[in-house]
């Protein structure tokens, strides 16, 4: 679900080189003030390389400080996939009391049935006998003798009392297999109701396990937003000083400068980047048309498109299927209730679905979805894991090629393409396709 957000300290490590190489680069800029004094100059480069080592050391500060970011991020993820394993659970559960009820129903309307049918039984049976005692009908040998008046009306005699024996004995055999349907029909009736209730209490236990682990992983949030805030508080005050430290040499700032614009011509041209990966994955959708029969290459190909198309759409927790993105689960602020995007597993399911491949809610359990392959030899529409030690998986992504690959990665960023990290890399992926 959501991913521990690794910070690049590639920032601070290209300063701290520039800062090692101070000297050429106060050269290239304009010249002092017209003849210094050799003691200007010596006190000029002792200040340069004093705040050269400042800067090394709140750097490698820095870089603790977005360690801890990482192992608290981690963590929370851990606790947030736990608590939606649960509700997977409790979801289940309720569905199959909802299908032992919906037996014990069809149950009970058999037994009814049954009931009727041997009141009905019942009812011809003692009509057959009141009829031949009302009639006053002797059916028996030496009626038949001394009744009949003729030959013919004996032999007619006899067929009747044969029809009436009939008749008797087909009504006294429905009412015999109506009493059994009925026995049947209660016993359906009684183990469809045990059912219902024991499915029942799986129920209620499950929502118990899945309403203890949302309430430890939205007190985790909390906890854990409290720290984030402490740490961000400490990156604050090291921040402050390492800007008074690059404040008091010009060249110092020249150089943050041109890192920076160097920066965000970077990012400039990443977006431009994903947003023509994207158009061009939507592009190709469009013209392939709505097929899922796709096999092979094409399939993979398709899969991976259908991922890029949603580069820029925001993370959130809990969102995402296989129609797309999608309100998320509230996290300890109930901030998923408003927004709409995905996390890692949902644009899983919605990548996968393309090609008519229904995958699991939740990234654990999609590692188990396909065949597993070493990470050495994954290829392009492979799902890769991530997995803290000792803790359940908390991330899924896909390789798209050149190292790369997309994902979801947590709450404040968005769908996007990045090198495939080691970090925390599970050693084996899944293959669907």
């Amino acid at each position: 679900m959501r991913l521990v957000r690794c910070r690049s300290t590639l920032v601070l490590a290209l300063l701290v080189a520039l800062l090692s190489g101070t000297g050429t680069a106060l050269a290239q800029e304009p010249a002092p003030p017209p003849n210094p004094s050799d003691d200007d100059l010596q006190r000029s480069r002792s200040t340069v390389d004093a705040r050269a080592g400042d800067v090394a050391q709140l750097t490698a500060q820095l870089a603790e400080l977005d360690s801890r970011t990482d192992d608290l991020q981690a963590a929370l993820a851990a606790q947030r996939e736990t608590a939606e394993a649960a509700l997977v659970d409790l979801q289940t559960a309720q569905d199959v009391a909802a299908a032992a009820r919906e037996r014990a129903e069809s149950a009970r309307i058999e037994t009814q049935a049954a009931t009727v049918a041997i009141d009905e039984a019942r009812s011809r049976l003692d009509e057959i006998v009141a009829t031949t005692y009302l009639q006053g009908l002797d059916t028996g040998p030496l009626g038949l003798i001394t009744d009949a008046t003729s030959p013919e009306d004996l032999l007619a005699r006899a067929e009747f009392t044969d029809l009436v024996a009939r008749t008797q004995l087909q009504a006294q055999d429905g009412l015999e297999r109506a009493r059994v349907d009925k026995a049947n029909a209660d016993s359906a009736a009684r183990a469809a109701l045990e059912e219902a209730k024991e499915a029942e209490a799986d129920a209620a236990a499950a929502k118990s396990v899945a309403d203890d682990a949302v309430a430890a992983a939205q007190a985790a949030a909390r906890a854990q937003a409290e720290q984030l805030a402490a740490v961000a508080v400490q990156r604050a005050g090291v921040q402050r000083q390492l800007d008074a430290a690059e404040s008091t040499d010009s060249g110092l700032r020249a150089q943050r400068q041109r890192f920076d614009d160097w920066q965000r011509r970077m990012a400039e041209e990443r977006a431009a980047r994903e947003r023509a990966d994207r158009d061009a994955a939507a592009a190709r959708l469009g013209a392939e048309g709505r097929s899922a029969n796709l096999r092979g290459s094409a399939a993979v190909r398709r899969v991976i498109d259908r991922a890029m198309s949603q580069i820029g759409v925001q993370y959130v927790w809990g969102g995402g299927n296989g129609r797309g993105p999608s309100t998320g689960i509230p996290d300890a602020f109930g901030s998923s209730l408003d927004r709409v995007g995905f996390d890692c597993s949902g644009l899983m399911q919605y990548a996968f679905n393309s090609v008519g491949v229904a995958l699991p809610r939740v990234s654990r359990n999609q590692f188990h979805a396909g065949d597993k392959v070493p990470v050495s030899a994954v290829r392009p529409g492979d799902m890769i894991f991530y997995q803290n030690p000792g803790a359940p998986i908390h991330h899924v992504a896909m390789y798209v090629g050149d190292g790369k690959m997309i994902e979801a990665p947590y709450t404040g960023g968005n769908v996007r393409v990045v090198p495939m990290r080691t970090r925390c890399l599970l050693p084996d992926a899944a293959r669907v396709l």
